[in-house]
């Protein structure tokens, strides 16, 4: 199938009806393809997948297992690794929790990361509150994680590291393939949130030592309300379900599949794969330092948030001195974009990330994010970029700072 087409939008143009969308970490649109894959699922083929006993189910079921294949394909797990979900954020706690009750009788140690995503800080907190021990490892100020801070840290009672693959806010890059290797030699395992990674970078779950990685379909054009856990099997992971039931997904998650959104999904993660293959990374990296550079020749005064190299190649986080980022986005109608996480874009505090690489005031309230994707176009970065120069300078016009 070939790649929709984005409506070119021209610099100096019309009043848009739609705004400019550069908030895809926030979510994707679902691409017109995986549509099209899913429909059928609804009304023609509409079995439920556990009901083998006829031909609905078994048309389903197998549905069903084909996306599975394309999820595990997509990060070179097998398929039966593959656990569905309803998300990242259940596959987190699903993998966390999950640990903590199966084997947290003599292990009750848990390491994590300050710039994780809440969900994961959550549950790590809540873990604390049933008498685990946590570390929270500190960053450096481009955001990375040195591994040998993972190191110092391990004993003999750590269960569990988490890292997450690619930051949600900054975008950065953790040095997840060294992480994993010492987790591996000191026995603990290691899990993954690799939401926003999956189909953006390409990941080898066996290349990077990984035991447990969180995905979600909505970041990489599939549709919300469904992702998946990988669970190594080889050594055996195994994990205390927190949903009874059935005991669908090998009794790790109990629960009647959403064919559809697992064909979708599936579909997703096989049009991210053929991307990846076909130089999407080099076109988002090239659009993202295009808009960089289209700022900073306008403005002064414009701050990378976090790793640059180290980074996904569609991300930008930046401080515009002299600003608010509430007050800019307030006069930018005509652009989508975001301060943060979707998950705490309604709170007032700052950016416990931007917080966490040392941004301090006022900086750390002056922070914006944009992100890149499938159907952004050069037009739109060009047209944004003046946009938010010029929004920047009517701004510090007025500031009396």
């Amino acid at each position: 199938m070939s790649k929709p087409a984005a409506a070119a939008v021209g610099i100096g143009a019309a009043p848009r009806l739609r705004p400019v969308y550069l908030d895809f970490q926030a979510t994707t649109p679902t691409d017109p393809r995986v549509v099209a894959e899913m429909l059928p699922y609804f009304t023609e083929k509409f079995g439920n997948p556990h009901s083998e006993a006829h031909a609905f189910g078994r048309e389903a079921e197998e549905a069903v297992e084909t996306a599975r294949r394309q999820v595990a394909d997509l990060i070179g797990a097998e398929a039966r690794e593959i656990v569905f979900t309803s998300g990242a954020t259940e596959s987190n706690n699903l993998a966390l929790k999950g640990l903590a009750g199966f084997y947290g009788e003599g292990r009750d140690h848990v390491v994590t990361v300050a710039t994780e995503h809440k969900c994961v800080l959550e549950t790590v907190r809540q873990l604390e509150r049933e008498g685990f021990s946590v570390t929270v490892l500190p960053v450096a100020a481009d955001g990375l994680l040195d591994p040998a801070a993972v190191a110092a840290v391990l004993t003999g009672r750590t269960l569990a590291v988490s890292v997450m693959a690619a930051n949600n806010e900054i975008g950065v890059l953790q040095p997840i393939a060294e992480i994993g290797r010492i987790c591996r030699e000191h026995q603990v395992f290691f899990h993954t949130d690799a939401a926003q990674a999956a189909g953006e970078i390409p990941l080898d779950v066996g290349a990077l030592n990984v035991d447990l990685m969180s995905l979600t379909a909505h970041k990489m054009y599939g549709p919300m309300g469904i992702g998946a856990l990988y669970v190594r099997r080889r050594p055996r992971v195994r994990l205390m379900p927190q949903m009874s039931g059935g005991g669908q997904e090998r009794g790790m998650r109990s629960g009647t599949l959403p064919a559809p959104l697992c064909v979708g999904f599936g579909a997703a993660c096989a049009l991210a794969a053929a991307d990846m293959e076909e130089g999407e990374g080099l076109r988002l990296a090239g659009l993202r330092d295009r808009f960089l550079g289209g700022l900073r020749s306008r403005l002064p005064g414009v701050s990378v948030n976090g790793s640059l190299t180290a980074r996904l190649p569609g991300n930008l986080n930046l401080g515009f001195a002299g600003i608010g980022g509430e007050s800019l986005l307030g006069r930018l109608p005509d652009l989508a974009l975001s301060t943060g996480s979707a998950c705490t874009s309604a709170s007032l505090e700052p950016s416990h990330v931007l917080k966490a690489i040392g941004v301090t005031e006022p900086l750390i309230h002056t922070g914006i994010r944009f992100s890149f994707g499938r159907t952004t176009t050069e037009e739109e970065v060009d047209y944004a970029a003046g946009r938010v120069a010029e929004e920047v300078e009517a701004l510090r016009r007025r500031s009396p700072a």
